[in-house]
């Protein structure tokens, strides 16, 4: 029988959804993968990236609190993470200007498009 996602301590209902979006549908599927694939699962799902989830998920696949992450453990994360944003960019991501307004937290990035801008009607 499958484990639910949040049962494992730190991951709650809301990550379990996303994680099934992510087609990762349980606890044995997401400790398998381990948290790297699976943040990658969940950001090629339209998640958007954000560094705490990322070091959330490796603190609960440790059976660790969320917020003993710190120091150079926190510093490698974080280059991790950079990385795993760099490329999931790369494959197809938002450019411009939407780049780093997503990554400053403004825009979803699995949100509607911007559209064109209409040309001004003269008269």
């Amino acid at each position: 029988m499958a484990t639910p996602i949040s049962s494992i301590p730190n991951l709650g209902p809301a990550s379990e959804e996303a994680m099934i979006r992510a087609g990762i549908p349980d606890a044995e599927t997401l400790r398998s993968l381990g948290a790297d694939a699976a943040y990658q699962r969940l950001l090629d799902s339209g998640e958007r990236p954000h560094f705490i989830g990322y070091y959330v998920l490796h603190m609960a696949l440790q059976g660790r609190p969320w917020n003993d992450c710190k120091g150079a453990e926190k510093d490698t994360l974080r280059l991790r993470f950079d990385a795993l944003k760099a490329a999931h960019g790369a494959k197809g991501g938002i450019e411009g200007i939407e780049a780093i307004l997503d990554e400053i937290g403004v825009i979803d990035p699995a949100g509607p498009r911007r559209r064109t801008a209409k040309p001004a009607r003269n008269g």
